[in-house]
């Protein structure tokens, strides 16, 4: 079976045992270790279109600095969410509208 799905037989093992114990409810994802995300979508939302829709006062372009104090959040968050974004304010010349 692991073979024709290209899976480990490990994984295939961990699938059956958890349907005969629980059934299709077996089927879902346990949680995971570590700590639980503290920056929600709304949250990547809202650092999105604030880089793409304003800019901050006395300023051409945002800084994660800049944002991070407009939004409450830290650097490394702002940080994290341009570069999944692929958005680079400082780098574009024609960034703001």
């Amino acid at each position: 079976m692991s073979r024709r799905l290209g899976i480990a037989p490990e994984t295939v093992r961990t699938w059956r045992r958890q349907f005969l114990d629980r059934g299709l409810e077996g089927m879902c994802d346990d949680p995971r270790p570590g700590v639980p995300r503290k920056i929600t979508d709304a949250d990547v939302e809202r650092v999105i279109v604030k880089t793409l829709e304003e800019t901050p006062k006395n300023a051409t372009h945002w800084s994660t600095r800049s944002m991070a104090a407009a939004t409450g959040m830290s650097q490394s968050a702002i940080s994290r969410i341009w570069r999944a974004s692929a958005l680079a304010p400082h780098r574009s010349q024609t960034f703001n509208h």
